[in-house]
């Protein structure tokens, strides 16, 4: 959203421009980008279902499931290493977006549950159960998408002044070190088709500082295979790496 220019006060021509201050490490920034692209992609693959078509069918219900079930591992993660590290510095600093993680599991319950009469029901019977489970899903990712934003602003700025960027890179450490195997590579495939080539880079220039080379050799296998041509030419290029093309991405995973 642009700044409101026409009643701003116009500086002197010869004043010199405030020192920009670096901006701060955001915890939220690349996960939010992956679990946003994970949801909006699931909902335009239940809209689009062909419910006579049985692989269309379980596929779609298995990508909503898996939408689900990344969605709840990060829920787990925020309340227990970011809520908690608010908490412990500033009682009830993490409140608001706590109690919403409550009613997002409930929720989450009730389109598993959605998710699984589909999955059951007779041909003749779904069309009713798919109309429902695609609105279902719709209103969740709505309330999720205002979610995000409330952890985006308010929540960052209870962390900026709580803690360092230091240490805030730290929480996300024991975030991404609680991941099964299985779990990390999906959210990095959802983010390879997420984030710009600058948000790649930079990801993986810390990664190639910070971790040893068999972990950043297989991360950059794995985001080569979800990224097509261009955007892995322009990445391989910023990166001085020696890789040919990737097939097609297939859409980020199951």
């Amino acid at each position: 959203m642009s700044a409101t220019v026409l009643n701003a006060t116009i500086r002197p021509i010869t004043s010199r421009p405030a020192a920009a201050k670096a901006p701060r490490f955001d915890i939220y920034a690349g996960i939010h980008k992956a679990l946003r692209t994970l949801m909006t992609d699931t909902l335009g693959r239940l809209g689009r279902c062909d419910l006579d078509h049985e692989t269309d069918l379980h596929d779609t219900l298995d990508r909503t499931s898996l939408m689900l079930t990344l969605l709840a591992g990060h829920i787990d993660s925020e309340n227990q290493v970011i809520h908690a590290a608010i908490e412990a510095r500033r009682p009830q600093g993490a409140r608001k977006t706590s109690d919403d993680h409550n009613d997002h599991l409930q929720s989450m319950a009730d389109l598993a549950d959605d998710i699984q009469a589909l999955r059951q029901a007779h041909p003749a019977q779904r069309a009713p159960l798919a109309q429902a489970l695609y609105r279902h899903v719709a209103l969740f990712v709505a309330e999720n998408l205002e979610h995000m934003h409330v952890e985006e602003t308010t929540n960052n700025a209870t962390l900026w002044s709580l803690f360092t960027d230091a240490e805030i890179v730290q929480l996300e450490g024991q975030i991404v070190g609680r991941l099964s195997p299985e779990k990390l590579s999906a959210y990095l495939r959802w983010m390879a088709v997420s984030l710009s080539t600058a948000e790649l880079t930079g990801f993986l220039q810390a990664m190639r500082l910070g971790a040893p080379a068999e972990a950043f050799d297989a991360t950059v296998s794995l985001i080569h295979g979800e990224l097509d041509a261009v955007r892995w030419r322009r990445l391989s290029t910023a990166l001085g790496l020696d890789c040919p093309a990737p097939r097609q991405s297939v859409g980020g995973g199951a």
